[in-house]
């Protein structure tokens, strides 16, 4: 995707990675409408960056998702690229079924149904537009799994699978689709990672992905350089050193 001039739509975006990468690109000389559940909190968002445009969305509800994508397209006609941000990860027990099964079925609909409805609800807009991107949104995990966190885990395979699959059928249409994989990034994802040595500082994080976009527009994936230790552990022939290196290293790992 270009780094300016564009309209872009984050929903799960009022805090973490995605609220720092809505303003990241607002500075850039792009529009931006950040999505999430709490109207007040939006509100105090929109109030601290004047500019940023906001609307209420549930990415876990599919009758929200449908109102806001109608919200946003009847505001914002020249809206051009959807980043599928939102996300939540929950630490499970999968020896324990009456313990996992609830916050399982709850990290797929958000991690996985919520991009898949997304895509559903902008894509026939996206390919109106002349030039038009999709960004989604995986994970270090998606390529080498943290122990505790198995539905996030599967979530960003997934995702990962569906932005491969999705390339293919949006070549030769005006849709790029790209991919963000991050590392562990110093959010409230989970409890004590905004605090975590391990994980990377989100303002190194934004400027390095920035950085990125705008030195590869064409970029099938935004990896940071963290984030390569996980990603290509397989391809590298040392992915059982990857995984205990990751679950000795990480503070939720154990």
């Amino acid at each position: 995707m270009n780094i300016t001039g564009n309209t872009i739509f984050i929903p799960g975006s009022t805090s973490g990675i995605g609220l720092a990468l809505a303003v990241a690109l607002q500075a850039r000389g792009n529009k931006v409408i950040i999505g999430g559940r709490r109207e007040d909190l939006l509100v105090k968002i929109a109030a601290e960056h004047p500019g940023l445009h906001t609307v209420t969305i549930d990415t876990a509800d599919p009758a929200s998702i449908t109102k806001a994508a109608a919200e946003v397209l009847d505001r914002h006609p020249d809206l051009n690229v959807l980043i599928a941000m939102a996300g939540i990860m929950r630490i499970e027990d999968w020896r324990q079924p009456e313990t996992f099964l609830a916050s399982a079925e709850s990290v797929v609909t958000t991690n996985l149904l919520g991009p898949i409805r997304l895509i559903a609800a902008f894509i026939e807009h996206l390919r109106s537009r002349p030039d038009a991107t999709i960004m989604t949104v995986s994970s270090g995990l998606g390529f080498t799994p943290l122990r505790v966190t198995p539905s996030y885990n599967l979530t960003k395979a997934a995702i990962h699978m569906l932005s491969e699959s999705l390339r293919l059928q949006y070549a030769g249409t005006s849709v790029q689709v790209t991919e963000l994989v991050p590392p562990s990034v110093r959010t409230d994802l989970l409890p004590g990672q905004a605090e975590s040595e391990f994980a990377m500082p989100l303002d190194e994080f934004v400027a390095e992905v920035m950085g990125l976009l705008e030195s590869q527009p064409e970029a099938r994936e935004i990896q940071v350089e963290r984030v390569r230790f996980l990603r290509y552990g397989e391809a590298r022939g040392d992915y059982d050193q990857v995984v205990a290196t990751l679950n000795a290293r990480d503070p939720h790992g154990n």
